[in-house]
């Protein structure tokens, strides 16, 4: 089998970064392709890329800009032809760096704003890079033995329990919890078209747990501190389950602990 080829998109830091560091680390030979809206100011990323001579290739990538986002699948399908593994890590709570807590904080530019990151960019992604995905070597997850039910790539999307609608007890939140519970239906969606026929693609939202990021720094005093993830644990068990995906598991959102998060 050819060595696997993943892409992380928002690799420039939290998630995205430990994803990049972790799969350099334990998926020998795999190639990573890398990116991020400013390459130049990605340090973190651009060590890498030398602790990993010939293994990263970095990519400008706005998620919020389409002709970004079908500039740089040209590129991947002139350099490596396929791929195996996409996370859609790069998201972000609100402009203002803040979940509102009340309707009198509701902007519409907000929520587009926020729409447009977290849900509109995967799928954007998604039409891009399916097409490389269905070319890919089935290089993660697990294959069964029935060529039927084998799949070619796999799509992760980050998500969050926030955007579960039924676990919503709470409120508040609304630009998020809306643009995470939008990026799950576009995470089932996908499952369905990507699953007809053959090749397929496997599509899942995974959600990483509180983990300690800039995006949930303001709000690390209302988390008891072993519920609070370091970036590379959070990864470690995201990776667990991605080793896991089939076919039979496509369509659905994942809790950091393999458990099924509801829509």
């Amino acid at each position: 089998m050819a060595a696997p080829i993943a892409l992380i998109q928002g690799a420039s830091r939290g998630l995205g970064l430990e994803f990049c560091r972790h799969i350099l680390k334990n998926k020998g030979l795999t190639s990573v392709i890398a990116t991020c809206r400013n390459p130049d100011g990605a340090a973190e990323l651009r060590g890498l890329s030398g602790q990993h001579p010939g293994r990263v290739t970095i990519l400008s990538l706005d998620v919020n800009r389409e002709e970004d986002i079908r500039g740089a699948a040209q590129r991947v399908k002139e350099s490596f032809g396929r791929l195996d593994l996409i996370v859609n890590a790069s998201a972000m709570l609100h402009p203002s760096g803040k979940g509102e807590t009340s309707l009198r904080d509701v902007s519409s530019q907000g929520i587009i704003s926020t729409l447009t990151t977290n849900t509109v960019g995967p799928l954007v992604m998604a039409k891009y890079f399916a097409p490389l995905l269905q070319k890919g070597s089935g290089g993660f997850g697990q294959q069964p033995a029935e060529k039927a039910k084998q799949h070619s790539g796999i799509i992760v999307n980050i998500t969050a329990k926030v955007g579960s609608i039924g676990d919503n007890g709470l409120g508040g939140w609304y630009s998020y919890r809306m643009s995470k519970a939008a990026l799950n239906m576009a995470t089932r969606n996908l499952s369905i078209e990507l699953g007809r026929g053959r090749p397929k693609v496997v599509c899942v939202s995974l959600h990483p747990g509180t983990v300690d990021t800039d995006l949930s720094r303001p709000y690390h005093r209302n988390v008891p501190q072993d519920k609070l993830f370091s970036a590379e644990r959070s990864v470690n068990c995201l990776m667990d389950i991605v080793n896991t995906l089939s076919v039979e598991k496509t369509g659905k959102a994942y809790n950091w602990d393999g458990s099924e998060l509801p829509w």
